[in-house]
Formats: C-alpha cells, structure tokens, sequence
C-alpha cells in the first residue's frame, strides 16, 4: 500500500517513508538475497541502491527530503569500504546526489560495464584486470538509482564504446539487469557490436555464507562472460561456464 495511498488520495496523503533494506552476503538464506528486482516492478516506489559511503549519506538525504515512498537498499558486503571515488571523502554537511543519475566510475572506450549495488568493486577488479592484462579500456557505471534512472549516460557510453555488461547481486532471471538491457538495446541497437550481457547471481536460495562466492557474481565471473560473449581475452584462462547455453541451462 504504500506505493499507491498517494495517487489514490490524489495526492491529500503524503508518504514520506523511506524503507531501508539491508541486502548483500554472509548472512545465508534468511538475510544475503538481493531484492531489488522485485520493487522495482512496482509503480509507485523510488528505489535507490548506494554503492559508496558519499552515495549513502547524499542518497538518503535526498530519500528523506521527498513526500514519497522510497526503498533504499544497502549491502553488508561493502559496509568496511571507504570513499575510492571522491577525493575529499564525505562531507560533514548537508548534501544530495541528484536523483536518477548514474555515476561513471571510470572512464573507458573500447566496452561498457554497468553495476547496480556492491558487485561496482568486483567489477573494478575486473576491470583492472582488463585494463592492465588485456590493454582494454572499460567505462565503468555505478547506475546508483533503480527507479527514476536516468539513461543518457550509459546510453551515450555504449554509443561510444558498442559493447555492455551488466551485473548485480540479484538473480539473474527476473532481474531488473534482464530489463535494462532490453531498453538500451532498443536505444542502440545500431551502436551495439553484438547483445548486452546480463551477469547476476544462481537462480537458487543464497547458500551458507562459505558458499556464497559459488553464488554470487565474481570478478571471474565477469572476465568469463566477457570472454565467451562479448571479447575473446588474448590468453585468458575461463575458470566458470558463462555462456550463452549455460545460461538457458539455468
């Protein structure tokens, strides 16, 4: 109900409410899943998923500044990570992250990788790796905001660059990644060298947490997926089943 007690009152009830879920690992099946597919295929909802300690403090002020409902979705997993983006750190004061807009973490020209959540850090190490190992230059996009999300900036970047991977900690069918790739495949289909790729959790229960790196997206997972699907690696050594019949085996 309370996506809808606004438009159903035409707008007499306010619903500054601000549900914060806590997702991510180590916690088994009662506690580690990643939701954020699920709200995001109800209207009404704002759903924010802070990938930063700047982003937290910036999104929840804005979450808390509106009249509507919002979920806010933090991970456990990157509870311990500093500020790597913003030189100065976190303001002491008051500040917002402008709602619905992405953050490109890093600059790239040759492929696109889009994170929701805390997998932003596994796939910086991937793209390191790509970087250092493979000479490929990788844009990375921390989307930041499920619902309203603002596409011109990973649209412009898989202008530039013809190539995109998308990943988060939800399960890979039904994820809202599934949703995304098929509107930016819309909007550049004449741009894209080849299909987006979709790299999220098993379609199962979250295992026991010494399980969870069998689970949950790995920056392995990540080189995997590029190399079978979207740009064979030079010497590149594929330690997991990425591929495209593995994916309708799942």
């Amino acid at each position: 109900q309370m996506s809808k007690w606004q438009c159903m009152s035409a707008g007499v009830l306010k619903m500054p409410l601000v549900l914060r879920v806590s997702v991510g690992s180590k916690y088994g099946a009662q506690h580690s899943q990643d939701w954020t597919s699920i709200v995001a295929h109800i209207p009404g909802l704002k759903v924010m998923f802070p990938a930063t300690p700047y982003d937290a403090k910036g999104m929840l002020n804005l979450a808390l500044s509106g009249t509507d409902p919002v979920v806010f979705f933090e991970s456990q997993r990157i509870y311990d990570i500093g500020e790597l983006f913003v030189k100065e750190g976190v303001p002491e004061g008051y500040y917002e992250v402008e709602e619905g807009e992405p953050a490109v973490r890093r600059k790239g020209t040759d492929m696109t990788i889009v994170t929701i959540g805390a997998t932003l850090y596994r796939a910086l190490e991937a793209t390191d790796i790509l970087e250092q190992k493979h000479g490929l230059s990788v844009e990375l996009i921390d989307a930041r905001f499920i619902n309203p999300l603002n596409y011109d900036k990973i649209i412009e970047s898989v202008k530039k660059t013809g190539k995109l991977l998308l990943t988060s900690d939800a399960c890979e069918r039904g994820s809202f990644l599934n949703t995304m790739a098929a509107q930016i495949s819309q909007l550049t289909f004449d741009y894209l060298d080849g299909p987006p790729v979709v790299v999220g959790s098993r379609n199962w229960i979250t295992p026991a947490a010494e399980m969870e790196p069998s689970f949950f997206p790995q920056k392995e997972w990540i080189l995997d997926a590029i190399h079978e699907r979207l740009s064979p690696l030079a010497g590149h050594q594929v330690t997991t089943n990425q591929t495209t019949s593995e994916m309708l085996r799942r």
